[in-house]
């Protein structure tokens, strides 16, 4: 018979057996080793020995937990839940609800390992056909998890090495002048409140979310400024089962350096005046103190292509299209980075600064001054 909670048996060919738990499983289940002698005190002995070196490389904590890796998604989530916005909390919920803990959810921590992490990727990139860009944010948010979980359970976890998916550089869309021209016009006749808001992303950069948290109060004639301090977002609903699957939020932009004040051109400037109300709490693109859904305007705006005959254009082309006029005109970088909202003129130009071929063919002709 075994001494009580001893795990120590002794066996039919008169071995004593020590058992001890030396791990888990993917799925959690206790991984044991054993340790034998020919009397109780020398299994006993060896048991401890056993323990000892195990405790060295494993924290008491680490190898107390049977908890799954999922546990310790949904701890970190509830964790950040306070520091984060609601818009990054519901990306963050959205990469562990359908792509994480489906995955990698159902393993015990000490079990994931760098060639799981890779299969994971593998398959999002291929199985299911996400972006590069996609898989990197997953990847990303996997990372701070893995993380978290070291430092919950010290020890525990192996060392995980995540290979991010190699991201190819895709041109944006944007306007040429001449499809510039053309939209101007467009919007220029019969010129209504959303037409306006489209024209004013033109000539600010403005993003969807930005144009319909603005209000009338954030534009001033007098200083010829728009100031941009709120955003829309439309996020996935955390509420109770019966509720809509997203929500609207409206709250401040994605980052500080987004909160911001933009000089308006003479051309804009005669269009609010022409068009600012009285009240001046009203939003922009309704005129009354509700604001639009992006989605809304994102119907109209592609309404508004078709009336152009401009194919491939989405709203974020908008912004695209005045970083490139803005570097044609030669827009000082730094400036064009704090219209644009970006933290680092770094992602100005790798990611808005697109050279389009009239630029490129201006450069070129300077080289007739030294004989090409």
């Amino acid at each position: 018979m075994p001494r009580r909670g001893e795990n120590i048996f002794k066996r039919k060919d008169g071995r004593w057996e020590a058992r001890y738990i030396k791990g888990y499983d993917v799925s959690g289940k206790a991984i044991y080793g054993y340790c034998y002698g020919k009397t109780y005190s020398e299994a006993k002995e060896k048991v401890l020995d056993v323990k000892v070196q195990l405790a060295q490389h494993l924290s008491p904590a680490a190898g107390k937990s049977r908890q799954k890796f999922s546990y310790y998604c949904d701890k970190w989530l509830d964790y950040h839940k306070a520091s984060v916005k609601p818009s990054t909390y519901a990306k963050y919920a959205t990469s562990l609800d359908r792509h994480i803990k489906p995955a990698l959810g159902s393993c015990h921590p000490s079990a994931l390992s760098t060639d799981m992490v890779e299969l994971f990727k593998n398959e999002l990139l291929i199985k299911e056909g996400l972006s590069a860009k996609t898989v990197r944010d997953i990847l990303m948010v996997l990372k701070m998890v893995i993380q978290f979980t070291r430092k919950s359970i010290p020890g525990t976890m192996q060392e995980i090495d995540i290979i991010y998916p190699k991201m190819q550089k895709q041109e944006m869309r944007v306007l040429t002048r001449r499809e510039q021209e053309t939209l101007v016009i467009y919007l220029e006749s019969d010129m209504d409140l959303c037409k306006f808001g489209v024209y004013l992303a033109l000539a600010t950069g403005l993003r969807i979310g930005e144009l319909c948290a603005l209000r009338w109060k954030d534009i001033s004639l007098e200083n010829r400024t728009v100031t941009i301090s709120a955003t829309v977002q439309r996020i996935k609903n955390f509420g109770n089962a019966n509720d809509k699957k997203t929500t609207l939020y409206f709250g401040t932009p994605k980052s500080d350096s987004s909160i911001r004040t933009i000089p308006l051109t003479g051309r804009t400037l005669t269009l609010c005046k022409q068009f600012m109300p009285p009240i001046a709490d009203t939003f922009i693109l309704t005129g009354t103190t509700g604001f639009m859904d992006p989605r809304t305007l994102q119907y109209r705006f592609q309404h508004y292509m078709k009336d152009c005959s401009l194919e491939g254009v989405h709203f974020h082309t908008l912004r695209h299209t005045f970083a490139t006029r803005c570097v044609e005109v030669g827009f000082e970088t730094k400036s064009l980075s704090e219209v644009l909202g970006h933290a680092n003129t770094s992602i100005t130009l790798n990611r808005y600064v697109h050279s389009s071929i009239e630029l490129k063919r201006e450069n070129m002709s300077k080289l007739s001054a030294v004989g090409f």
